[in-house]
């Protein structure tokens, strides 16, 4: 199809721009819809979602011509056209399936040698408009509109470096005016001032070319100009402030460049000889991307900020995670990360430090699926009903164990789990991706800080641990808190981590019946028990990075006994009920390393408040006092209090220090004694002679002018007036 004819093809379809809305009303009306319903495309892919009741569902592709005499789309159609594009979809939810499609030829513009099979005849590589049909029992339901129009690369006749383009300095070579001119030796789509261009190419896109500074433009002229107002109409401090520039700057080039260049002139230097060639390897840091020896991330299905499963997110050095990936199989899967080849597993890692480590493969077969299909009916490889199928040898779960030294991997293991799943119809699907940084036999756990603790970086908790022969170390255990999900119930409860430097408090609820309350000793036993677990640590480490084999390091937590006497229990209540752990740490600031305050822990003390649970049998329903079945929710709370100690070093305050406040700058906001701040010893900015010598200088200014100013204008005015 020739250029004129694609050109006439798309004002038709913009001619028909009500059928659009007819079709989107139609969506409406069904029970999915596309969202987007219409899309304007200019790249080789697109992407939608189908919402609703997706089950039963089948998409067909068909390209559509709008008619020549009155510009209407043809009615949508469940037949399936041969077309240069690829659909794919793939299940996101129970109510959304994503839509996705891809141009299967190149885009690149033929050159003499090429063929018109895999290369663009026409600068103006596809224009068509094409239309995806929902349908369902060979009925249409809604109908997604894509117009397409992509224009073929232009690329370069000569090699193309992979190297940045590197901007000049503009003092000894000047930049130009064209900023959109990205591409070296290559056209840039919509700037016109890019010389690479051709006039063939330029009239591509006519009309669309980029505005103002970033195209080129710099008209109109700014305000600030001299050249910008003429003498009748500019303000009296124009001729004094106005800029004089040249008409071709503009804020990508700076408000006062000339395009002068000077030659540069080699001088001395007193830095190190950069080498040719950068090192061939740069040592892990924690939070750093692992490579692969192809330059490449190494990666592993993670979830998102949002939740969703991101199949190719880069592992970061000593991050351990844990992701789960929710699927909806329509038919077995063939490509990863679902069907995975433990040849392909078996990747090369670099180790940071200029070695290779090369993953090794275990293989794992899973019998009961419970934990990886949601069908409830389905746990084992058990023959399959008739009329289904078995996905066999399904990649359900990579479990990555990654060995540490100092700033290097020793060495990279992966256990695969797989499993045959039987596939009636639609299966969900969750599969599970884990990586744990080990430095030898303990799970590698984080720093707090270095050595001073950093706000929001856990507290390190420990136990003595001892081996028997009169040596011990400190076995890392963390200090936690509630952290309520679901429900709020304790028995869904989970914990979290105590962080140093914020206050919180949190908790959870406790059911409790009439049964219960019976037996107070056992529920105060029950309570204490789960208030315990959150503190299981006997000491707490003073900084950030402790030794585990220094016991100086580490400060013992002092546990507080409740010192109330427990009354007599009534019916139905239960007093002395350890219901709140309140954990309280005191800090000091010990020093500053390169500026930066370092804090630690002084001490740290863990009590219990006790209070008295009734059940409450009021407005008019005594159900809980009568029925023992009947619960009521009673708080369990958790909270963490932190107390900064201010170590005073300096001399004590003398009596008129203490009497006399109102003169003491370091005490008050207004302090007297520097109301003539520049010309008192306070002032330290320069010599006190220099400071106080211009400070004589202006006052002789301002003395200056008060003489001759309007006061001393009106006495000689006064004074000439009474001499005549």
């Amino acid at each position: 199809m020739a250029k004129s004819t694609f050109y006439s093809f798309a004002q038709s379809f913009w001619n028909c721009a009500w059928i659009c809305q007819i079709v989107l009303l139609s969506n409406a009306a069904s029970n999915v819809v596309f969202q987007p319903s219409y899309i304007i495309a200019s790249g080789p892919s697109v992407s939608s979602l189908l919402l609703g009741n997706t089950s039963g569902i089948t998409l067909t592709l068909t390209t559509i011509v709008p008619s020549n005499s009155t510009g209407q789309l043809p009615p949508p159609s469940c037949t399936e056209e041969p077309s240069q594009w690829v659909l794919k979809q793939e299940s996101v939810s129970k109510t959304s399936l994503q839509v996705q499609l891809s141009l299967n030829r190149s885009f690149y513009l033929c050159g003499s040698n090429d063929t018109g099979d895999n290369c663009c005849v026409e600068p103006l590589c596809v224009l068509e408009v094409l239309r995806v049909s929902a349908c369902r029992g060979g009925a249409p339901q809604a109908t997604l509109l894509i117009q397409v129009k992509i224009y073929a690369l232009l690329l370069p006749a000569g090699p193309v470096s992979e190297n940045k383009t590197v901007i000049p300095n503009q003092v000894f070579q000047p930049l130009g005016s064209c900023p959109c001119d990205l591409t070296l030796g290559a056209c840039d789509i919509r700037c016109c001032c890019d010389k690479d261009c051709s006039d063939k190419t330029k009239k591509l896109f006519e009309g669309h070319c980029f505005q103002g500074p970033f195209g080129g433009d710099v008209s109109p002229t700014p305000d600030y100009q001299c050249s910008a107002q003429s003498a009748e109409n500019a303000p009296d401090w124009f001729p004094f402030l106005c800029v004089t520039s040249s008409p071709d700057n503009n804020p990508y080039l700076g408000l006062f460049y000339q395009g002068q260049t000077i030659t540069p002139k080699p001088g001395p230097s007193f830095q190190a000889t950069v080498p040719s060639t950068p090192p061939s390897s740069t040592p892990y840091r924690q939070g750093d991307a692992i490579f692969t020896t192809n330059n490449r991330f190494f990666t592993i299905p993670q979830n998102s900020l949002i939740g969703q499963c991101v199949e190719n997110a880069p592992v970061a050095f000593l991050e351990n995670f844990h992701a789960e990936c929710f699927r909806r199989l329509l038919s077995c899967p063939d490509q990863p990360p679902l069907q995975t080849n433990p040849a392909d597993l078996k990747v090369k890692v670099k180790d940071g430090r200029g070695g290779v480590v090369t993953v090794e493969v275990t293989d794992e077969t899973v019998i009961d699926l419970t934990g990886f299909v949601l069908s409830p009916d389905i746990k084992d490889t058990s023959p399959p009903p008739d009329g289904s199928q078995v996905c066999e040898n399904v990649t359900l779960a990579l479990d990555y164990n990654f060995f540490w030294q100092g700033n290097r991997l020793t060495d990279i293991t992966l256990t695969r789990s797989v499993g045959d799943v039987p596939l009636n119809g639609s299966v969900d699907l969750t599969t599970r991706y884990s990586a744990v940084f080990l430095n030898g036999d303990v799970m590698a756990e984080t720093n707090s800080g270095n050595p001073g603790y950093q706000v929001g970086r856990p507290v390190i908790g420990g136990i003595l641990d001892t081996f028997g022969n009169d040596t011990g170390a400190m076995q890392r255990t963390p200090i936690h808190l509630w952290r309520p999900v679901s429900s709020g119930l304790c028995n869904s409860a989970e914990i979290r981590p105590a962080v140093f430097g914020e206050n919180s408090t949190a908790g959870c609820l406790l059911a409790v019946n009439l049964q219960n309350l019976s037996q107070c000793s056992l529920l105060r036993e029950t309570v204490g028990f789960l208030q315990a677990n959150l503190v299981t640590a006997t000491h707490v480490a003073r900084t950030g990075k402790p030794d585990f084999r220094n016991l100086a390091d580490w400060v013992n937590i002092t546990f507080l006994t409740p010192n109330s006497a427990q009354v007599g229990d009534a019916s139905g209540s239960c007093s002395g009920v350890p219901a709140h752990l309140h954990i309280h740490v005191s800090t000091l600031v010990s020093g500053l390393v390169e500026g930066v305050p370092q804090r630690e822990i002084q001490a740290i003390e863990v009590g219990y408040t006790e209070s008295t649970w009734k059940l409450g049998c009021g407005g008019g329903d005594p159900t809980p006092c009568l029925n023992p079945a009947v619960t009521q929710n009673f708080p369990l709370t958790s909270s963490i209090t932190f107390t900064s100690i201010h170590i005073s070093t300096g001399p004590p305050q003398t009596r008129f220090q203490i009497n006399f406040t109102e003169y003491d700058c370091d005490r008050n906001d207004v302090c007297w004694p520097q109301l003539a701040f520049p010309l008192t010893r306070y002032y330290t900015g320069e010599p006190y002679s220099q400071a106080l010598a211009k400070g004589f200088i202006l006052v002789f200014f301002f003395i200056a002018s008060c003489i001759l100013g309007t006061p001393w204008k009106q006495i000689r005015q006064a004074w000439n007036s009474a001499s005549i």
